[in-house]
């Protein structure tokens, strides 16, 4: 999410020696809910699906997919108008996102994977464990909010003033031309993203019942308040106290210091070594614990 502030990170995420550190992936296309899908496949290990933001694809992610491919086997999806990906007629919706993931896993095969998501990614990740439960693993999701209220006052501000003209001029409106399947949708894909920001959120009740163990990545000056993130913890059973005879929850909230919603993904050593641990299940030993 956070589309305008994002447009500066986009310069940033295109930094040669971010786009270098990639691994040779495989990239391949597959049908999926009538568009033609790209993803790239990298590392090997268990399945890890990783979801980008908006205006994002696989390569402004940057670092940390190659980081994490070196334990697992990532599957780094585009989204629908997004990178390689083919835009179809229809809007761009987390339920329309989180069943995208879930058609492609059936075209590719994939059973059940861990999910990373990123922004928008994050968003559609959320609703991809709430819709489809028994795909995911776990979960890790960065800068996510589950209902419209926890964006911060200024943002929630600034989404009716959007417009499509404010974005066309921005760096990375040429950027997408580089790799989109139609180079003149950037216009298109824009309007949808806008209307996207105003579709409404509240899942409160979904993400209570979820089951499945969530690792929540907050920046501590993200789009999303810190409280709301704690909210959120609370709800997936965390924010208890530790050391008190009681195991501790499966889902986990970390926050990385000085860090704006733009900062989150340009730190891939800090969110790789909050992720890793998360998905392998290790914690850090208390000093009332047994050796």
């Amino acid at each position: 999410m956070f589309r305008t502030v994002l447009a500066v990170a986009m310069l940033l995420l295109a930094v040669p020696n971010l786009a270098s550190a990639q691994s040779k992936p495989k990239g391949a296309r597959v049908t999926v809910n009538g568009m033609q899908m790209y993803y790239e496949v990298s590392g090997k290990g268990a399945p890890l699906i990783v979801l980008h933001g908006a205006y994002m694809n696989i390569p402004t992610m940057g670092a940390i997919i190659p980081k994490l491919a070196k334990t697992h086997q990532v599957y780094a999806l585009e989204f629908q108008g997004h990178g390689r990906t083919t835009d179809i007629d229809r809007p761009i919706t987390y339920p329309n996102l989180a069943d995208d993931v879930a058609a492609f896993m059936d075209a590719v095969g994939l059973k059940k994977a861990d999910v990373f998501g990123y922004s928008m990614g994050a968003a559609a990740a959320l609703q991809f464990a709430i819709r489809h439960p028994e795909k995911v693993n776990k979960l890790a999701a960065a800068s996510v909010a589950y209902d419209i209220e926890g964006w911060q006052p200024d943002f929630r501000a600034f989404i009716p003033q959007m417009k499509v003209e404010m974005f066309l001029e921005m760096p990375f409106a040429k950027e997408y031309r580089k790799l989109a399947a139609n180079p003149d949708g950037f216009p298109e894909l824009v309007r949808k993203l806008i209307a996207l920001e105003k579709e409404p959120m509240a899942w409160e009740e979904q993400v209570k019942s979820l089951k499945t163990p969530v690792l929540i990545i907050t920046g501590d000056a993200d789009v999303a308040t810190l409280e709301h993130s704690v909210a959120m913890f609370r709800l997936l059973g965390g924010g208890g106290a530790g050391d008190m005879g009681k195991p501790l929850p499966a889902s986990r909230l970390a926050v990385l210091p000085a860090t704006s919603h733009t900062a989150v993904i340009t730190q891939p050593e800090l969110l790789h070594a909050f992720i890793e641990p998360f998905l392998k299940g290790t914690t850090p030993k208390g000093m009332f614990e047994a050796p």
